[in-house]
């Protein structure tokens, strides 16, 4: 009896000390003009359970408190906005009081001169800087020739292999990014290193600041100086150097005489949160592209005949080039479409400067605001059937112009380089599915929240040759049309076709047609639906 009424002294106890401490923490942040909602516990706030609950935290907030309530997360009291109206007025009007307001973690590990969180002049400079390099003509005369010649060799000898399209991606993303900005200079060895460096420094990042021995944020700091000092190197070999070189880096070193003269410091600042902000989005929108193709017969039909076209008018070794890119009109809804339904990005957050009044209500100056933006993209009145993956929706471009558009951010900080992240997943996805079809094994857990990714991993069994049932047309080439298969083995034949007018060479398409007697048959498709078939053996 004794040992169990000290334990309900202590239960008791402890309830009451949780109660007094909850009760403190309300009483702290209580000022007139605030808007209603929570605080949570002192220092932690509702971090966890902001963390662990993720959107079902959000609705209850919102169910109670309404589109704009006060919460305590991620280390400093916020204001969540969750009214789509009010979210577009925060984002275009940051000068008016609003400065970006993200993790000081992040802050430290990007660096301080990084594009995300400066402001004003620097900020307008710095992104000057930045449009310069991925204006659609570099696009078109830079980097798509060498985003190309990239995923080629990526993209090779992948067939009858298991991998995990997560790391795959992550690495794609990466090195693809690296090619661009280093060039020449990122060589094998360097580019294993500096991804080490680099996977340290993102998870350093999204951790709290705590500079302890062994914390990723320790090891995300130490990992930020070990990239700083290889493009420090990198930049002295390339003043010394008579190469000239057509990459980012030579573009932002030429830069010194002209307008968006940037010093080293802010070079490297603006690299390093180059290769963070296109990691992420780039990555885990191809492993999701992937996951929702394979989930939809009927997208992936169509992204196959959109790709097979291009296939079907060039020669095999030519390289994708920015006619092609502009005609990927459905690759491009299905990108916007996977960015929707899984979205990548939930918000972003701003600081205030000063006290600021907003919807009504009075924000302390140094508060957060969250600008929530994941409840837009499923909102069933700018997307019927939001929870569908429906690709053709962005067939319309009017969707893309919409003022609650905020897939990319909005105001003076849209993605820079949102549409040479587009262009990389193009192309990425234009190589996959043209070389290879896939399944996918274990059935990995997804998570959407707080960031999406698998956490085991997402595993593919590749497999070389095109997907079973589905034909690649060439009906605007008019060509005779074969279909072969040998067991599990699918061939590419190139075979002269003639008819009385000319004589054309074709890449033919494949399709299985396996015969009791193990025999390998085929059939040949005539322009008007005929098909006679043959035996070969």
């Amino acid at each position: 009896m004794a040992v169990l009424a000290v334990v309900f002294v202590v239960v008791l106890g402890l309830y009451f000390c949780s109660a007094a401490l909850l009760r403190w923490n309300e009483l702290r942040y209580r000022r007139k003009g605030l808007p209603p909602g929570t605080m949570g516990w002192p220092v932690f706030g509702e971090t966890t359970e902001f963390l662990k609950q993720g959107p079902t935290f959000m609705k209850n907030q919102r169910a109670r408190y309404g589109n704009f309530f006060k919460s305590h997360i991620l280390g400093c009291p916020t204001v969540v906005s969750m009214d789509p109206e009010l979210n577009r007025y925060i984002l275009m009007n940051e000068a008016k009081g609003l400065v970006p307001g993200y993790p000081q973690s992040m802050l430290d590990i990007l660096g301080k001169c990084n594009i995300a969180a400066v402001h004003g002049s620097t900020h307008k400079y710095m992104r000057g800087a930045l449009l310069s390099l991925v204006n659609p003509t570099m696009i078109r005369d830079q980097f798509l020739p060498t985003i190309d010649e990239f995923m080629r060799s990526h993209l090779s000898n992948w067939d009858n292999q298991l991998i995990d399209i997560q790391q795959k991606t992550k690495e794609m993303a990466f090195l693809s990014s690296l090619k661009q900005i280093a060039g020449s200079a990122s060589s094998t060895s360097m580019s294993q290193v500096f991804m080490s460096e680099f996977f340290k420094l993102v998870l350093g990042t999204i951790s709290l600041p705590i500079d302890l021995p062994g914390t990723n944020y320790r090891h995300g700091f130490q990992a930020r100086k070990n990239i700083v000092n290889i493009l420090r190197r990198i930049i002295e070999e390339r003043r010394v150097s008579q190469d000239r070189e057509h990459d980012m880096l030579a573009c932002l070193l030429r830069a010194e005489e002209t307008k968006h003269k940037l010093n080293d410091e802010e070079i490297i600042d603006l690299i390093i949160t180059f290769l963070y902000s296109g990691y992420e989005t780039v990555s885990t929108t191809s492993m999701m592209a992937v996951k929702y193709l394979h989930d939809h017969p009927q997208a992936l039909n169509e992204l196959i005949k959109e790709h097979s076209e291009i296939t079907a008018r060039k020669k095999p070794d030519d390289p994708i080039n920015w006619a092609d890119f502009k005609s990927m009109r459905f690759t491009r809804a299905v990108i916007l479409e996977t960015s929707r339904l899984a979205t990548i990005v939930n918000g972003v957050l701003r600081k205030t400067t000063r006290d600021m009044e907003i919807n009504g209500f009075v924000i302390p100056k140094g508060w957060r605001i969250y600008v929530y933006t994941r409840e837009v993209n499923y909102d069933p009145y700018m997307y019927p059937d939001p929870f569908i993956f429906n690709p053709w929706r962005w067939m319309d471009k009017c969707l893309e112009t919409h003022n609650y558009f905020l897939l990319f951010g909005g105001g003076t900080r849209q993605c820079p380089g949102k549409e040479l992240g587009i262009a990389e997943i193009s192309t990425f996805l234009h190589y996959f599915v043209t070389r290879y079809r896939w399944e996918e094994v274990g059935g990995d857990k997804l998570v959407k929240f707080p960031r999406v990714e698998a956490p085991n991993g997402l595993r593919l069994r590749i497999l070389s040759g095109i997907w079973p049932g589905i034909e690649m047309t060439q009906d605007d080439l008019d060509l005779h049309r074969w279909f072969v298969v040998d067991g599990d083995s699918v061939y590419s034949l190139e075979m002269k076709l003639e008819n009385s007018k000319s004589e054309k060479m074709a890449r033919l398409n494949m399709q299985c047609l396996l015969l009791a007697d193990d025999g390998v048959s085929c059939w040949l498709s005539g322009g008007h639906g005929s098909r006679p078939t043959m035996d070969l053996f």
